[in-house]
């Protein structure tokens, strides 16, 4: 990803398909690596049905000199605020896992996704970048144009880059929305929203918190090993604490630091999960773990559910999650305050 200063331009995709109107009415610039924010109306109000950013396509003009300023909004608007932006990352083979969470836990048309977003405090969205398949983007687009219920990146969706949609991720959701907390959740997990909010709502002392299911994973120092080559060996045993990647949060203050800095300034692992971790480590920010978004199976107090640690989230991820949210104890279980739970 090139270390130069980003321009971005935001574009809401059109959920009652009068594109031409609706384009308009949403469109936003994002400038720098803060991000500068503009709704651009030009006398359109009267036919803008929503204020406030749906699906957004978000791509760079890397001819930008910005100088990264510091202002979140322009022409007196300003970014959308929320409790809790979560980012549910997903990709092109991924289909049948969205068609699974849409008929669970995350709300298949757009009032079912407001109400939710609106009990919660949080707003959701599938996370995805693009690819040279004119036949995957096209059925994109189409999705989009049913659900609109993405945040598309410009960078190219591979899973060897996962370190570098994260991180453009992080970027967009702060110039997009003002929220305490933003959430990195992959698309193959049953999550409970109403017991994420509560735990993101928690009062805390350090402004500077990496919230997640904390393991501990090897120190990488040396260039020229990979990350599962062993290094205790080398190291003394010597490791630090990361969260599991299939879904953690980095408060506000964390994610403006990461705006802040030129993109050449990270150091980016194989893993995403690890390249994280190191990150908060050389920031020194408070980790706050939580075994309640790492659980094998659905509690009382389950946030995340995920077959851990079989596999990286869901084993057959489209069967399980139907079958979780069959079961009385994952979907209509109550919530319970984060002080009362059984962790």
């Amino acid at each position: 990803m090139p270390s130069s200063p980003k321009l971005f331009y935001a574009r809401p995709s059109t959920y009652s398909r009068r594109s031409t109107v609706l384009i308009l009415c949403a469109l936003i610039g994002l400038f720098g690596l803060f991000g500068i924010i503009s709704f651009s109306r030009h006398g359109l109000e009267k036919n803008c049905k929503y204020g406030k950013p749906l699906s957004v396509s978000v791509t760079w003009d890397r001819s930008s000199t910005g100088t990264g300023s510091t202002d979140s909004s322009a022409e007196g608007q300003k970014r959308h605020k929320v409790m809790g932006f979560v980012g549910i990352q997903t990709g092109f083979g991924s289909t049948g896992r969205r068609r699974s969470l849409r008929q669970t836990w995350f709300p298949s048309d757009h009032q079912g996704l407001q109400r939710l977003e609106e009990s919660t405090g949080l707003a959701f969205r599938f996370v995805i970048g693009r690819t040279k398949d004119s036949s995957r983007m096209l059925a994109l687009k189409k999705e989009i144009a049913e659900y609109d219920d993405f945040l598309l990146l410009d960078i190219e969706e591979e899973y060897s880059k996962l370190p570098y949609k994260t991180l453009a991720f992080f970027k967009a959701a702060y110039a997009l929305y003002e929220a305490d907390f933003y959430v990195k959740a992959d698309d193959d997990i049953y999550l409970r929203p109403d017991r994420l909010s509560l735990l993101i709502a928690k009062e805390r002392s350090h402004p500077q918190t990496y919230l997640g299911c904390m393991k501990k994973g090897p120190v990488f120092t040396d260039p020229g090993l990979k990350w599962y080559e062993p290094l205790s060996h080398l190291l003394g045993k010597e490791y630090f604490l990361h969260a599991y990647g299939p879904i953690y949060a980095l408060s506000a203050d964390v994610v403006a630091s990461l705006v802040a800095l030129r993109n050449d300034s990270f150091r980016m692992f194989s893993n995403e999960d690890v390249t994280i971790g190191s990150w908060m480590l050389a920031m020194n920010v408070n980790h706050e773990d939580s075994k309640k978004l790492c659980k094998a199976e659905c509690t009382s107090s389950s946030i995340a559910v995920w077959d851990i640690p079989k596999c990286s989230g869901l084993c057959k991820p489209e069967k399980k999650m139907l079958e979780l949210h069959a079961q009385d104890i994952c979907s209509k279980s109550p919530t319970i305050p984060p002080d009362e739970d059984d962790e």
